[in-house]
């Protein structure tokens, strides 16, 4: 297990009482952890969209240029004799 440190924030008071409510005691660090993490992964893949937003050229790609839907029943045609449909 990670070694743990302890941080010091600061909540209003509706959403301090809200957590004391909704979650034990002894649980509420990890809960607090938990939904910074998914904040956190959130941040990142967000970040990562914005970065590689416009990536993707259609002139890279010119086997899509009939479309996707194209594409993808060439892959899955056949190659056996009267099987080609």
């Amino acid at each position: 297990m990670a070694s743990r440190k302890q941080a010091n924030f600061l909540l209003s008071e509706e959403v301090l009482g809200e957590l004391r409510q909704a979650v034990a005691k002894r649980e509420q660090s990890q809960f607090v952890e938990a939904a910074l993490q998914k904040e956190l992964k959130r941040l990142r893949l967000q970040s990562v969209l914005e970065t590689g937003f416009g990536a993707w050229k259609d002139e890279d790609h010119p086997e899509l240029s009939a479309g996707t839907d194209s594409f993808v029943r060439s892959l899955r045609k056949s190659t056996r004799p009267g099987r080609g449909k």
